[in-house]
């Protein structure tokens, strides 16, 4: 029985991967009292003076929406909100496991931006926190844009921002193997979605300076070809001014970071690539290249988005110590120094007797990593006035 059948009988067997719990005991007619009413009228009066009590009496502090419109979903594509509902179950799992972070699935039957932001915005006073999860792009910028400006919670698109900051740690760590500096390299991203734009944005921020993108047509350029999103990226990237395709922006490059299909990156474009070549082919389920490949054609380091390979890139190493930390600050949002902080903590979580070229990043099952995350971003959310407490 290989993988998929046997999650298959096993989400037969559990019929739902989450479930809702009572915290308090309701046994005697004070418990009732106490819970319910007429006890319960007072702190919705307290909240009703001051909403910030929301935080304290009620669950909201601990308690984050995983919302999508089922139009991306992990490698599927669009399949409709409930068909994505066991990937958010899935995620919701893992905000408890990782971070004991309570996570609600929201699956919304609308591709409308304003339909969807406006569902969101209605029900995020129950919420301290929205990660949106596998919406396509480029409805997924606008989506994010339009929340953070009405929201005084955090929104945090993860298939963006958390992808972002695991390959941020991971080219962290494989940079000091190779003995390379952030700001010297020539980096590669392949993919000009949602994570490819998010991951670019953020490699900037950590220090590199020479960046090219490439999408199904080529290097992205700023004419009508490209999306908005696109054409923004390309003003910023590229400083070489290179015009063509994969083949020749990554000549020389010393890092290829894909989000794109399986079987693009090919035996002489890693030949062509710099000393000591770094590889991240994430395409799920089937990478860019598979590693023994890579490897064979010369590469230095490989990281792929599979469990079964070395070096995997996951965002469950981000997106539950990312949300524990602003909720335990109770952040207005998470910022871009939030971020960089949170690539930094996990990629300190390999020390430099443990760091080799297949281990550039943490054990996922780690237990360290929720809390140290956390820490670091709760530091950061202070030190940028970002934080309520």
């Amino acid at each position: 029985m290989d993988i998929k059948e046997k999650s298959l009988n096993k989400h037969y067997e559990w019929n739902g991967k989450i479930e809702v719990k009572s915290a308090v005991p309701i046994n005697t007619k004070e418990d009732l009292a106490l819970a319910y009413t007429p006890g319960v009228a007072q702190p919705c009066l307290e909240i009703q003076k001051d909403i910030n009590k929301s935080y304290e009496l009620t669950r909201r502090n601990n308690l984050v929406a995983v919302v999508t419109d089922g139009t991306a979903v992990l490698g599927l594509g669009d399949i409709g909100p409930e068909a994505g509902m066991p990937v958010m179950e899935g995620k919701c799992a893992l905000f408890k496991e990782f971070a004991d972070v309570d996570a609600f699935p929201i699956c919304i039957k609308s591709k409308d931006v304003d339909e969807i932001v406006n569902t969101i915005y209605m029900i995020s006073g129950s919420f301290g926190g929205i990660n949106l999860e596998d919406i396509s792009a480029p409805r997924c910028f606008e989506i994010e844009r339009k929340l953070k400006e009405i929201c005084d919670i955090p929104v945090f698109h993860d298939d963006q921002h958390g992808t972002a900051i695991v390959v941020g740690a991971a080219l962290i760590n494989a940079l000091k193997l190779a003995s390379k500096s952030i700001s010297d390299i020539k980096l590669v991203i392949n993919g000009a979605g949602s994570a490819g734009i998010a991951i670019g944005k953020h490699l900037i921020n950590l220090g590199v300076k020479n960046l090219i993108m490439v999408d199904r047509i080529g290097i992205i350029e700023d004419n009508d070809s490209f999306n908005d999103a696109q054409r923004d990226m390309a003003n910023i990237t590229n400083p070489e001014n290179i015009h063509g395709d994969l083949y020749d922006a990554i000549k020389g490059a010393d890092v290829f970071v894909g989000v794109s299909a399986k079987d693009v990156l090919k035996k002489e474009m890693i030949e062509s690539m710099n000393d000591k070549p770094i590889i991240f082919a994430m395409a799920n389920p089937s990478p860019e290249i598979m590693p023994d490949l890579a490897k064979e054609y010369g590469a230095y380091i490989v990281g792929t988005g599979r469990s079964d390979f070395p070096n995997q890139i996951n965002n469950v190493l981000a997106f539950p110590g990312i949300f524990r930390g602003a909720l335990d600050c109770r952040a207005y949002e998470i910022n871009e120094e939030m971020k960089v902080a949170a690539t930094y903590a996990i990629a300190n979580l390999v020390s430099d007797k443990e760091l080799n070229v297949e281990m550039i990043l943490p054990n996922p099952l780690d237990k360290r990593i929720g809390a140290e995350v956390a820490k670091a971003v709760i530091k950061a959310a202070k030190e940028t006035n970002t934080a309520r407490i």
